[in-house]
């Protein structure tokens, strides 16, 4: 699609409501073409004006097995091989409500699978209640929670391609299906009609499992026409359908909060903020005298290249010690490493001069992000709230209080939702010698 033609293009429905007038005659299709403008009006403010996203609960919580509910694995292999185990039970399906054969009935067992194949699954999940709201506009609602069973919820393609241990993603769909049959009085004015029908539509929602990994919203424009409808809620990692899921296999934090864009962040930082390092530690960290090092900074988003200018990054030191201290200087420092490319996930920063460091002194680094542009030219949203930004790669301690953001969904990063600010953080250095 061009520029020109994206530019005349808005993804909008047909707005056209009943006009009413005295003796006129309204059938069915009247009343549902009236429930769909009023429909549409709301599911288009919500797209347009307010966004999409999760606005609260649909966690992730792993269910643990039940001790003594299921047969022994030994026991089951031994029904299986005497050709008595019990026949697979219908489970819930992908769609609250329905019922959906488990896998063994679907599919049948893969060559040379034996009576590992009779495994009872265990690898089961539970989706909390709450709402989200879709990228086309529909609410999605949770109302008591759900619980599913991975390997049943996997499409039959999926699932027999996969052979051991496998990162799942798991997410939630609007979904809609007519309820409470209702006898017709009267037949339809063209004939055809049935005796009775369905009077109602119930909203509702269904499950996806898939072993695919999930495209990403790439539009950097709300009025671009949305690609996946499905709000997807948690990676799990190394999912064995045969064993409980345990909580550090599932990662949330790939679910989009609600709002209109998610601006990019700071994600990690090669440095504890406030964290007392050796002056040794410190040349080291700040690639002194080795190229190869300096501070290291992720984003969760691309960025600009050319937007890591000089002055972008500063690097301070408050002097310490006995007597009188408190005299600042500022530490000359250069961008390392910067791919060709136009856009990079993160970037080096090393101090380019020799000063040398000493007891007591405190480095304070600021990253002005407000002149750090992503992918949509929009500022990075730094604010180093709390001091919270973990390490890259994870680790660090174990905070003794607001372990988890706001949101509720670890880890932490940087941003306020205000977008751009300034990123802030220090550490102090100690001569141990």
């Amino acid at each position: 699609m061009t520029e020109t033609a994206r530019s005349d293009w808005f993804d909008a429905p047909e707005l056209r409501r009943l006009r009413y007038f005295h003796g006129q005659l309204l059938g069915a299709r009247d009343f549902r073409r009236e429930q769909r403008y009023v429909r549409d009006k709301l599911m288009l403010q919500l797209r347009y004006l307010l966004g999409y996203g999760v606005v609260c609960g649909l966690l992730m919580e792993p269910v643990p097995a039940k001790p003594g509910c299921e047969p022994d694995e030994d026991d089951r292999a031994e029904e299986a091989a005497q050709g008595t185990a019990e026949p697979p039970k219908k489970v819930i399906g992908a769609a609250e409500g329905q019922e959906t054969a488990p896998a063994e009935a679907e599919q049948p067992a893969a060559e040379g699978a034996g009576p590992e194949h009779h495994r009872p699954h265990r690898a089961k999940i539970r989706v909390t209640g709450g709402l989200g709201v879709d990228c086309l506009g529909h609410e999605v609602v949770v109302h008591s929670g759900c619980e599913i069973d991975l390997w049943d919820a996997l499409p039959v393609d999926e699932r027999v391609k996969l052979r051991g241990p496998a990162t799942l993603w798991v997410g939630i769909e609007y979904d809609e299906r007519a309820v409470e049959p209702t006898r017709m009085v009267y037949d339809d004015a063209c004939g055809g009609g049935r005796d009775c029908d369905f009077g109602y539509s119930e909203e509702c929602y269904a499950l996806r499992v898939t072993a695919t990994r999930p495209g990403r919203d790439r539009r950097c424009g709300i009025c671009e026409r949305c690609e996946d409808p499905v709000l997807w809620l948690a990676r799990i990692d190394d999912v064995d359908r045969h064993r409980p899921v345990q909580r550090e296999q599932v990662h949330m934090e790939i679910r989009r909060p609600f709002g209109l864009r998610v601006p990019t962040v700071i994600t990690g930082v090669n440095w504890l903020h406030g964290h007392t390092y050796s002056v040794d530690e410190t040349q080291l960290l700040l690639g002194t005298f080795d190229h190869s090092r300096g501070l290291g900074v992720e984003f969760s988003d691309e960025v600009h290249t050319k937007s890591l200018r000089r002055g972008v990054v500063e690097i301070q030191v408050i002097e310490g010690g006995a007597g009188r201290n408190a005299s600042t200087w500022y530490m000359g420092g250069t961008f390392e490493g910067l791919p060709d490319e136009e856009f990079t996930r993160g970037f080096r920063y090393r101090q380019q001069t020799r000063e040398v460091l000493q007891d007591q002194d405190r480095v304070l680094i600021t990253i002005r992000t407000g002149f750090i542009l992503d992918r949509c030219c929009r500022p990075v949203d730094g604010t180093n709230v709390g001091g919270r930004v973990p390490l890259i790669g994870g680790g660090g301690p174990d905070h003794e209080f607001c372990q988890v953001p706001p949101s509720g969904i670890g880890p932490w990063t940087s941003g306020s939702g205000a977008g751009g600010a300034t990123f802030e953080s220090w550490f102090f250095v100690k001569d141990y010698r």
